[in-house]
C-alpha cells in the first residue's frame, strides 16, 4: 500500500468517501460514520463481507493517518461518508448532504481527503465547494492500480455519446438480429441478416443520414401523439411496397427465365405500379396534414401525382421493351409496338399536363400569398 500525504497544523477532518456506498450495501452500515472506533468497526465489517473491496484499504489508511496526527496532539476528527449505488447525480447529492452534516457536527475548518484516486475528478469539486482541502491521500493497491485506472478510463470512454453511436449501436444491432433469428430457429440465415444490417448501418453512416432517420423517428412519435394522418398513410405505403416486392418475387420465381437478367428486369417491371401507388398514398397523407395543421393548401404537391403516373407509364414501357429484347426481339420491332408507343405517349402527356397546370397554379398561389401579406400590412 502506498500513501502520499501533505498536511498543515489546523483543525482538520480525515475524510474518507465511499461514492458507491459499499459500506451500506455490503456491510449494512449507515453513514456518515464519525469517530475512530466507528470507522474501524465499519472497516472490519466490510472486510469480512468483501475482503477485496478497495474501500477497506481507504478506511484503514484514514484511521492510520488519524492515529499519526493524533499522536502529535493535533485537533483532529475522522469520518466516512457514503453515496449511492447509482453513481452519478444521486450519489453526489447524498455525499454533499452528508459532508455538510459532518462539517456542522465536528466544526472542522479543513479536510484531509482520503481517496482511492479513481474518481478524484468527480469527488474533489463537491468537497472543495464546501470546505478547504489541506491534503489528499491517494490509496492504491499497487497490483491493481493499472487495472483500476484502465477500468475507469474504459467506463468514461463508453459513456461518450459519440462512442455509443459509432461502436455500441452496431454491436447492439448485431446482437438483436442474431437473437431474433436464433429464436426463430433460422440460424443459417442469421449471418446474412447480420451482414445486411451492418451494411445498411455503414451505408447510412457514410452518407451522413443519421440526422434524417432521427428526425423521421421523432416525426413518427409525434404523429402517434398528435393523431396525424401521415403516420397511417406512411404505414399503408410501406405495406404496399412490401406486398409489391413479395408479389413481384413470387411472379418472377414462378416464371421460367433463361438468365438472371430476365429475372431482374421482370422483378423491377412488376413492382413499378406498387411504388407509384405507395407514393400517392404517402403524399396524400402529407397533404391532408398540411391542410389541417397549417390551414393552407400545399400547392407544391400538385405536380407529384402527375410525376408518379408519368414515371409509371414510361418505366413500364422501358422495362417491357428490355424484357422483350432479351428474347432476341429486334430493337425496331420492340420500339414500334403499340403498347410501347401508348405508354410513352401517356407518360409524356401526363408530365406535360402536370407541368403546365403547376405553372399556372404556382403563379396564382404566389399572387394569393402576396395579397395576404399586403392585407396584413
Amino acid at each position: 500500500m502506498r500513501l502520499s500525504l501533505i498536511w498543515t497544523d489546523m483543525k482538520t477532518l480525515i475524510l474518507n468517501i465511499d461514492r458507491d456506498n459499499d459500506f451500506g450495501r455490503k456491510a449494512k452500515i449507515s453513514s456518515p460514520i464519525i469517530g475512530r472506533e466507528e470507522n474501524i468497526k465499519a472497516a472490519e465489517k466490510l472486510a469480512l463481507s468483501d475482503p477485496e473491496d478497495s474501500d477497506v484499504n481507504s478506511i484503514f489508511a484514514a484511521v492510520s493517518t488519524y492515529d499519526r496526527l493524533k499522536d502529535s496532539k493535533e485537533d483532529i476528527e475522522i469520518a466516512t461518508i457514503c453515496g449511492d449505488i447509482s453513481v452519478g447525480v444521486k450519489s453526489d447529492q447524498i455525499i454533499a448532504r452528508q459532508l455538510e452534516d459532518v462539517i456542522e457536527k465536528t466544526g472542522v475548518s479543513e479536510v484531509i481527503l482520503v481517496t482511492d484516486g479513481a474518481e478524484d475528478e468527480y469527488i474533489l469539486p463537491i468537497v472543495e465547494s464546501r470546505i478547504k482541502i489541506g491534503s489528499i491521500i491517494r490509496v492504491t493497491v499497487k497490483q491493481s492500480k493499472t487495472v483500476e485506472d484502465t477500468y475507469y478510463k474504459i467506463l468514461k470512454i463508453l459513456d461518450d455519446e459519440k462512442v455509443k453511436r459509432q461502436f455500441l449501436l452496431p454491436i447492439a444491432l448485431v446482437l438483436i438480429v442474431w437473437s431474433i433469428f436464433a429464436l426463430l430457429n433460422m440460424a443459417s440465415g442469421g449471418f446474412g441478416a447480420i451482414i445486411l444490417t451492418l451494411g445498411l448501418y455503414l451505408f447510412i453512416h457514410a452518407m451522413h443520414w443519421e440526422n434524417r432517420f432521427t428526425a423521421m423517428w421523432e416525426d413518427i412519435k409525434s404523429g402517434f401523439m398528435t393523431g396525424r394522418v401521415t403516420i397511417y398513410t406512411y404505414s399503408i405505403a410501406a405495406v404496399v411496397i412490401i406486398a409489391s416486392l413479395l408479389y413481384s418475387y413470387n411472379i418472377s420465381t414462378n416464371t421460367v427465365t433463361p438468365s438472371i437478367w430476365h429475372f431482374v428486369i421482370l422483378f423491377i417491371k412488376n413492382i413499378i405500379w406498387g411504388m407509384v401507388g405507395a407514393g400517392l398514398i404517402a403524399a396524400s397523407g402529407r397533404v391532408i396534414d398540411i391542410k389541417v395543421r397549417d390551414k393552407k393548401t400545399p400547392w407544391n404537391y400538385w405536380i407529384l401525382p402527375f410525376s408518379l403516373f408519368s414515371f409509371g407509364f414510361i418505366a413500364t414501357a422501358i422495362f417491357d421493351s428490355l424484357y422483350d429484347m432479351l428474347y432476341n426481339f429486334s430493337m425496331y420491332s420492340v420500339f414500334l409496338r403499340v403498347s410501347f408507343i401508348v405508354n410513352v405517349f401517356l407518360g409524356i402527356f401526363i408530365a406535360v399536363v402536370g407541368a403546365i397546370t403547376y405553372h399556372y397554379i404556382k403563379e396564382l398561389f404566389f399572387v394569393e400569398i402576396e395579397e395576404e401579406i399586403a392585407v396584413e400590412k
